[in-house]
C-alpha cells in the first residue's frame, strides 16, 4: 500500500494508532512546528531565545504555551532533543535529533519551493478568481 493510499484510508478512521501518518504530518506542519524546525536547523536554542527567534521570524510572538505545546509534541514524535541541565538557574536547550534534521530538511525544502513558485501561484490564483467571476457573471445574465 503506498502513503497515499494509507493516507486515505486513514481519513476514515480516528485516533493516533488508526492513522500516525496524517498526526505526524500536522505536527510538522503545523504554523509552530515548521518555525520551530526551520530555527531550529540553524542551531540548539534557549527556550526564550527560540521564542524570540520565531518571532522575528514571523513579525509576531508565539505564546509561552503554544510554544511549550509544540516543543513537547515534536519532542513526542523523536524530531526534538530537550537537554535540561542541572545547574542554578536552570539551563534547559532545545536541539533537533537526527530525525528532526530530516524533517526540518524537508520543510525547508517546502518553503524554499513556496518562496520560488510563489509568482506562479499567485498567476494561477488570478486566473482562477477571474474565471469564476466571469463564469458568476454569466449565470447572473442568463438567470
Amino acid at each position: 500500500m503506498t502513503v497515499s493510499e494509507r493516507v486515505a484510508a486513514g481519513r476514515a478512521e480516528t485516533g493516533e494508532q488508526l492513522c500516525p501518518y496524517r498526526l505526524v504530518l500536522e505536527h510538522v506542519t503545523s504554523r509552530w512546528g515548521v518555525l520551530v524546525l526551520a530555527e531550529l536547523l540553524e542551531r540548539s536554542y534557549r527556550f526564550s531565545e527560540l521564542r524570540r527567534a520565531i518571532g522575528r521570524a514571523v513579525d509576531r510572538n508565539v505564546s509561552e504555551k503554544m510554544l511549550t505545546q509544540t516543543l513537547q509534541t515534536l519532542e513526542r514524535d523523536g524530531l526534538v532533543h530537550r537537554d535540561a541541565r542541572p545547574v542554578i538557574p536552570p539551563r534547559v536547550d532545545y536541539s533537533l535529533t537526527p530525525l528532526g534534521r530530516e524533517a526540518a530538511e524537508q520543510v525547508r525544502a517546502l518553503t524554499l519551493w513556496t518562496e520560488a513558485r510563489m509568482a506562479d501561484v499567485e498567476k494561477a490564483r488570478k486566473a482562477y478568481d477571474e474565471a469564476r467571476a466571469s463564469a458568476a457573471r454569466a449565470q447572473s445574465m442568463s438567470s
